[in-house]
């Protein structure tokens, strides 16, 4: 599709758009219950709408992001791999910068993405500083950008890009007194019951903490400050979110919910009501639809994605009733659908690796080593179903145990009272594949044809 410029007066009269995302975040803030001092962002959830069931479609940052900035699934804009690994987004694709300049907008980029490996002008930016993605080191970037900003006439788009609290999570260059390290053997882990309590998970749960309350939070709050300062809250559109869930072993890198589930906060004066906390499912797919119609700029109407903004308004809305998400490569090839229903979860393991996958940059930690060695299993069953309403952290798997390589002779039968939920989600799964032409359904997907 080619984009048509807007130049109608209305360009000039819409809000402004601040997007900021961070890496590896999932829902670890103190607005979505996790146990973690975050006053600043839970600021902007208590003046705006937090949506309590985000999801993104795939739980690595490449895939997520393609679809945050396209309105369309990994396998179908075709970054199912990280960007600097051959993954990136074409030029070809509309992208949310692109719709927004086409309607007037500036766009800028500070910080970080990662859709394509270089040259993130390719996307839409007319701007680009990304001299630094760190988060405390950004807070000159952007405040010299709300300042000159503070008397133009068009409207702007703004993607902040931040690297933290993505692993290491202790960063030795940082200025002295950053963290304010928890003490791990004090440390609680109620918000990790997917993990066992030992020395290793102990410290990255302290250090995680540390670098989202000591680091992530005050930065945040320092770009809304300078918004402010420059003039320019009341008219502008202010969202946090982050690509995936946390780096931790049983979260990133699968399709469980503590690696799909992502914190998305949405602030609007005068439009978004502030406390609003919204409990429909939503996806990053839907992301680009929903700030376009958000801002008043028509969506288009053939993506994936679909806008959630009536919602947000408070209006009206026929929302999803199930999500999907992905993965295909990461460092590794570890092809995974799920579909997610507000009752349950199917996940499809297409992989015929030895043994359960667990990204480079969750396994080498010391949670990761201890995980793998408590929790060891030879190899992910075919299919995975959980009753969420039942079982949230996802543990009794209610389908067969069969292995890919396996006959269903070979292996145990699923739990009768779920079979009805466990076909029908099978078939759902695979009605979504067809109709999204993925090419997993024509059997592996080659790593791409790059040097």
């Amino acid at each position: 599709m080619t984009l048509e410029a807007d130049s109608s007066a209305d360009a000039t009269r819409r809000p402004n758009l601040v997007l900021v995302h961070c890496h590896d975040l999932g829902q670890h803030l103190g607005c979505y219950g996790a146990d973690v001092d975050t006053p600043n962002i839970d600021r902007i959830a208590a003046d705006g709408a937090r949506m309590a069931n985000s999801f993104c479609s795939a739980p690595q940052c490449s895939p997520s992001r393609s679809s945050m900035m396209t309105g369309y699934y990994p396998h179908e804009n075709g970054v199912m791999g990280l960007a600097h690994m051959g993954w990136a987004l074409g030029d070809d694709w509309d992208t949310l910068p692109k719709h927004l300049r086409a309607a007037g907008y500036d766009t800028a980029l500070l910080g970080f993405q990662h859709e394509v490996p270089n040259e993130p002008e390719r996307l839409g930016y007319e701007y680009v500083d990304s001299g630094t993605k760190r988060a405390l080191e950004l807070v000159d970037v952007v405040d010299d950008f709300f300042a000159e900003r503070a008397d133009a006439d068009d409207p702007f788009f703004v993607s902040i890009g931040i690297e933290e609290p993505h692993r290491p999570f202790r960063r030795d260059y940082l200025p002295e007194g950053t963290y304010d390290s928890y003490d791990p053997d004090e440390v609680p882990l109620d918000d990790f019951p997917y993990l066992p309590d030992a020395p290793g998970v102990r410290e990255d749960v302290a250090d995680l903490r540390s670098v989202i309350s000591e680091v992530l939070d005050p930065a945040v709050g320092r770009y809304r400050e300078s918004l402010a300062d420059a003039g320019l809250a009341e008219e502008t559109v202010f969202v946090f979110t982050t690509d995936h869930g946390l780096a931790m072993p049983r979260a990133k890198g699968t399709c469980y919910d503590p690696g799909i589930e992502t914190a998305l906060l949405v602030h609007r004066p005068g439009v978004v009501e502030g406390g609003a906390v919204h409990d429909d499912l939503v996806t990053n797919v839907d992301f680009t639809p929903t700030m376009l119609d958000l801002l008043g700029v028509e969506p288009p109407t053939e993506t994936s994605g679909e806008s959630f903004a009536p919602l947000l308004r408070g209006e009206p809305h026929d929302g999803r009733d199930r999500i999907f998400a992905e993965m295909t490569w990461h460092d590794r090839y570890n092809p995974i659908r799920a579909i997610r229903t507000d009752r349950y979860k199917y996940v499809r393991n297409f992989s015929l690796l030895p043994e359960v996958f667990v990204p480079i940059d969750v396994a080498p930690t010391a949670s990761g080593r201890e995980v793998h060695e408590e929790f060891h299993v030879p190899q992910r069953p075919a299919e995975e179903l959980y009753d969420l309403a039942a079982d949230p952290h996802e543990s009794e798997n209610l389908a067969s145990d069969r292995k890919p390589f396996e006959t269903a002779a070979e292996a145990s039968d699923p739990e009768p009272s779920h079979v009805d939920a466990l076909d029908r989600l099978r078939d759902e799964l695979e009605a979504w594949m067809e109709s999204t032409d993925d090419p997993l359904l024509d059997g592996p997907v080659p790593y791409p044809d790059v040097e």
